[in-house]
C-alpha cells in the first residue's frame, strides 16, 4: 500500500487527513511516508468493521484489555463483532502433542557453562592499551598453564572486573549472555580447559577458564501443553481475524490508498 497523505474514503466515507495524521504516531518508523500507509490501513480496517458491526446490530459492551484497562466504544464494538461472527477451535490434546513433536528445540533449555575470567581491560582503539593489555593476558595464561590452582588468587589481584572479588567467577551462562568473541571460545572449550589465547573483546583482553558444562534438557510435555495450546488458539484466531477482513475488503470500495500495491484506488 502506498499513501497519497490525504484524505481516503471507505465505501463513502472520509477519513481526513488530520486523523491519519494523528493515527501515524502509533505506526512509529523512520519513514513518514511508511507510518502513515500504516495508519491508513488501520484506519481503513478499522472503519470497515465498525460499519459491518453496526450492520449486523452489535451493542458496544463493557471490555477489558489484556491491562484491564477499558476499550473506547468503538474498539469495545468491534470485539463484540468478532467474538459474535468468529468461531474458532481449541487446541485439543493432539494438536498440542503433534505441535510438540515437530518443534522439540523450541522446548529444550539451553546448553549452560560455568566460566571465569580475568579482565585486563583497554579499549579496542587505543591500539598501544589494547596490546598491553593482551600482553598480561598472555603472561597470566603461561603462569596459569603451570598452576592453574592460581586462578582464583590472580583474578583477585589483576581483574578488572567486579568479577573479581568472586575470584572471576562468572556463575552459569546460556548462549548470547556473553559477547560473540566469549560465547565463541566458552562453549567450544573442554570442561575444566584454560583456555590457551586471550579472548579479545570490546572491553579488553580475558583469561578464560571453563568450568561444569551442563547440557540442555528437554522440558516434558506436560509443562509446556497450556502454553503450546495458548500458542494455537491465538494463532488460530489471527488466521480468522485475517480471513475476515478479507472478506469485508472484497465487498468494499477504498480510495485514497491502494491495499494491492497498484497505483490507482482499489476498487473492489
Amino acid at each position: 500500500m502506498r499513501p497519497t497523505n490525504e484524505t481516503i474514503r471507505v465505501d463513502g466515507r472520509e477519513i481526513p487527513a488530520a486523523v491519519i495524521a494523528a493515527e501515524a504516531q502509533n505506526h512509529p518508523s523512520d519513514d513518514p511516508d511508511t507510518a502513515w500507509a500504516a495508519a491508513s490501513e488501520a484506519l481503513a480496517i478499522k472503519a470497515l468493521l465498525l460499519a459491518e458491526a453496526y450492520r449486523v446490530g452489535i451493542e458496544a459492551t463493557a471490555l477489558e484489555d489484556d491491562r484491564g484497562r477499558e476499550l473506547a466504544p468503538d474498539d469495545a464494538r468491534i470485539e463484540a463483532l468478532l467474538e459474535s461472527e468468529l468461531s474458532t477451535p481449541e487446541a485439543d490434546e493432539e494438536t498440542c502433542r503433534r505441535y510438540y513433536e515437530r518443534h522439540i528445540a523450541q522446548f529444550t533449555s539451553p546448553d549452560l557453562v560455568e566460566a571465569s575470567h580475568i579482565l585486563f581491560a583497554a579499549p579496542r582503539e587505543d591500539e598501544s592499551a589494547f596490546a598491553q593489555a593482551i600482553g598480561d593476558a598472555e603472561a597470566t595464561i603461561s603462569e596459569l598453564q603451570e598452576q592453574l590452582g592460581l586462578f582464583s588468587d590472580l583474578a583477585q589481584a589483576r581483574s578488572a572486573c567486579p568479577s573479581a572479588s568472586q575470584g572471576g567467577n562468572l556463575g552459569q551462562l546460556g548462549p548470547g549472555q556473553t559477547v560473540d568473541e566469549f560465547d565463541t571460545f566458552l562453549f567450544n572449550l573442554e570442561e575444566g580447559q584454560l583456555c590457551p589465547v586471550p579472548v579479545k573483546t570490546r572491553y579488553g583482553a580475558h583469561v578464560l577458564k571453563v568450568g561444569r558444562k551442563i547440557a540442555g534438557r528437554t522440558l516434558p510435555f506436560e509443562s509446556v501443553r497450556a502454553k503450546i495450546a495458548s500458542y494455537l488458539e491465538e494463532a488460530s484466531w489471527r488466521r480468522a481475524v485475517a480471513q475476515y477482513i478479507g472478506i469485508l475488503l472484497g465487498r468494499a470500495r477504498i480510495e485514497g490508498i491502494d491495499l494491492n500495491g497498484n497505483s490507482d484506488p482499489l476498487v473492489q
